[in-house]
């Protein structure tokens, strides 16, 4: 199968930079498949998992939200923060799911629903992923 690069970067890292076969994200629009020879394309992505093919194999990591921009040369996602599941701190998730749900519980400001509701979104994603391992 034909391979094309992808670069995964977080603000602290360079995550991931390495040929593969096959990448599916989750979009603000839904899940896209890229393989090698996709038209150029950007979107913005949702917090959640990505899936990366290389060597016939699928491997998962989290992504928190961010844009993809794919082009002739390579496939570059920016993000604010990405994890293979063995990275994933189960505990540390599920006190930020907790804490997340006792804001919205709380019912503040519309603001801080929102911010709660994303952090809950990121904490229920990595859990989610950690718990396929």
């Amino acid at each position: 199968m034909a391979t094309f690069n992808l670069q995964i970067v977080t603000p602290d890292k360079l995550f991931y930079n390495e040929d593969v076969d096959m990448l599916v994200v989750r979009t603000t629009e839904g899940d896209v498949g890229i393989l090698k020879g996709h038209i150029d394309y950007v979107a913005s992505l949702d917090i959640g998992i990505i899936k990366i093919k290389k060597d016939g194999v699928f491997k998962e990591a989290t992504i928190a939200g961010g844009f993809i921009q794919v082009d002739k040369e390579k496939t570059t996602i920016l993000t604010e923060a990405a994890e293979w599941p063995v990275e994933i701190d189960v505990e540390r998730a599920k006190k930020a799911k907790e804490l997340a749900e006792s804001i919205i519980n709380r019912k503040l400001s519309e603001r801080e629903m929102d911010m709660a509701e994303v952090r809950l979104k990121k904490a229920l994603n990595r859990i989610r992923t950690a718990q396929k391992d």
